[in-house]
C-alpha cells in the first residue's frame, strides 16, 4: 500500500523524524487559508500524487506570496499529471501540500527496503540527493553504498555509521543522521513498511537533517494490524 507524502511525513514525525512544517488541502481556499499560519518566507508548494518525478512535471514549487501561491494552487488542483512514473495517462491531482522552504547546505539519498534474498533491512544511501537513483547507479555506482542491517528491536551505532559515511558529515551532523537512522529503522519495524525512501535528505545552512521528501510503502498483508495507515 502506498501513502502519498504529506501522510509520509508525519508518520516519520512521529518516529522522531525531522521534516518541515506543512499543511494538506483539499481546495484552494483551504490551503490558503492554511498557509496563512504557516511561518516562512517561501512557501513550497507540492502536488500529492502516487508516483515520483513531480518536479520535473511541475508539481513543485517555490512561490514568494500568499496571491503566487493561490494562483498556483489554481492551476494544479484538478490537472492531470504526467510523470515518468504515471505513464502518459497521467495522474489527477486531488489534493495539494504546501510547507515552509528549507534553506539547503547539503542533499543525500536514503532509503531501506527489506531485501528478501537476505531476509535483512537493506539500506540505499549516497550523497547525490534529489537526482533520480536509478540514474545515479547507471552513471556513477560508486556515489551508491548499500547496507544490509539484521531486523532487531533497534539499529547499532555502528550500522548507522556505516550507513552515513557516504554523507562525509562533520561529528555534529553524524550524530543528529544518526538519530534520524535510529527513527526511521524504529518505523521500519513498528510500522511493517516494506519500503521508505527519503530523496532528498537535507542538511540545512543551520544544521539539521531534515526530511524534505518521504515516500513509504507498507506490506499488505500486515495492514490488518495497523488501522492508523489503513
Amino acid at each position: 500500500m502506498n501513502i502519498h507524502e504529506h501522510q509520509a511525513k508525519q508518520i516519520l514525525k512521529k518516529y522522531g523524524a525531522v521534516v518541515p512544517e506543512g499543511v494538506v488541502a483539499f481546495s484552494v481556499e483551504e490551503l490558503v487559508q492554511k498557509a496563512r499560519l504557516l511561518k516562512t518566507e517561501k512557501f513550497v508548494l507540492k502536488a500529492q500524487i502516487h508516483a515520483g518525478g513531480r518536479g520535473k512535471a511541475g508539481g513543485v514549487k517555490i512561490l514568494n506570496t500568499i496571491e503566487d501561491l493561490s494562483t498556483a494552487a489554481k492551476e494544479l488542483l484538478g490537472k492531470n499529471l504526467i510523470t515518468h512514473q504515471t505513464g502518459s495517462q497521467g495522474k489527477e491531482v486531488k489534493r495539494l501540500y504546501v510547507e515552509v522552504s528549507s534553506n539547503i547546505s547539503k542533499e543525500f539519498y536514503l532509503s531501506c527496503l527489506v531485501d528478501r534474498a537476505s531476509s535483512k533491512i537493506a539500506f540505499i544511501s549516497s550523497d547525490q540527493g534529489g537526482m533520480d537513483i536509478e540514474e545515479v547507479a547507471s552513471k556513477t555506482p560508486s556515489k551508491i553504498i548499500t547496507t544490509k542491517v539484521d531486523f532487531e528491536n533497534e539499529i547499532s551505532d555502528a550500522n548507522c555509521e556505516e550507513i552515513i559515511k557516504i554523507f562525509n558529515l562533520n561529528n555534529q551532523n553524524k550524530n543528529e543522521a544518526i538519530k534520524l537512522i535510529k527513527s526511521i529503522y524504529k518505523m521500519f519495524i513498528s510500522t511493517d513498511a516494506s519500503m521508505v525512501e527519503i530523496n532528498p535528505l537535507i542538511l540545512t545552512k543551520d544544521n539539521k537533517i531534515v526530511c524534505l521528501d518521504a515516500k513509504i510503502n507498507f506490506d499488505d498483508n500486515a495492514l490488518f494490524k495497523h488501522n492508523e495507515i489503513a
